[in-house]
């Protein structure tokens, strides 16, 4: 039997993880990082992608890499795939981060606006984990591919019926996923986020008053059991956890991670 030691060592690892330059996809660098995985960092925005790379290579485990990657855009996640095995030697773990969060009535979503955030939340994800199963399936060892979801695939929201549809697809892509991908050892997962304190959050409420903003909070705190809104790293344990030794016998779930919000 593995120790818990064992079980979460990720030392000879490599992990791609879209997203990872701020918020919950930081988090989950940080912690990889710290148990010994090469983390590979994708995301648009190079400045804040390089900053994390350099502080997860101040750790002095696996070899971190940033890799300037727009999800929406096939050739390049095809390209990060390979980049990482090039750089890495290999890949066992693909965490699907990147996501987009616009508050829009329905009434008024563009079909431009729907366009981007199904290529961002949806698409991306897809083509991604064709990419890395592709790559798994040739190394003949399995693999884990974790999809960052919301409760919003489970419980909708007003003013968000693209991102509804789109973190709901995810979630149903990830049992499809799962179920077919089983038989090459590639387990499939996905965590479905409540409320978290992210950067990402704040832009979503930046047309907000203080007021408005303030309201929203204390909305979600009182509905939440646990009154408190999640933090990046309560994600990022649950990731390391799917992605774990640990997990070896799980695929096809969604892993809620809400402080109980869904219960009220």
């Amino acid at each position: 039997m593995k120790t818990w030691e064992e079980l979460f060592d990720f030392s000879g690892s490599v992990a791609i993880l879209t997203g990872g330059a701020m918020g919950i996809g930081e988090a989950i660098a940080r912690r990889l990082a710290a148990q010994g995985a090469s983390v590979v960092v994708a995301d648009i925005d190079e400045s804040k992608g390089d900053m994390v790379v350099r502080e997860l290579a101040e750790l002095g485990k696996g070899k971190p890499l940033f890799v300037r990657t727009d999800v929406r855009d096939v050739s390049q996640a095809e390209r990060l795939v390979k980049t990482a095995v090039q750089e890495c030697g290999h890949l066992d773990i693909l965490i699907n981060n990147a996501g987009i969060y616009p508050i829009a009535p329905a009434m008024s979503v563009t079909p431009e606006l729907w366009n981007r955030v199904l290529e961002v939340n949806l698409r991306g994800p897809f083509f991604l984990a064709q990419a890395a199963a592709r790559k798994m399936k040739g190394q003949g060892s399995g693999g884990s591919i974790v999809n960052i979801a919301s409760i919003d695939a489970l419980h909708p929201t007003g003013r968000l019926a693209a991102y509804d549809a789109s973190k709901g697809g995810l979630r149903m892509l990830t049992r499809s996923l799962a179920l077919e991908l089983s038989p090459l050892n590639i387990r499939v997962n996905a965590i479905a986020p409540g409320s978290i304190a992210t950067p990402g959050a704040a832009a979503a409420s930046a047309g907000a008053s203080p007021a408005e903003t303030t309201r929203m909070l204390e909305s979600f705190t009182s509905r939440t059991p646990l009154r408190r809104v999640g933090e990046p790293d309560d994600i990022a344990c649950a990731a390391l956890f799917l992605a774990s030794r640990a997990a070896s016998y799980i695929t096809g779930v969604t892993l809620v991670v809400d402080g109980g919000y869904l219960l009220s």
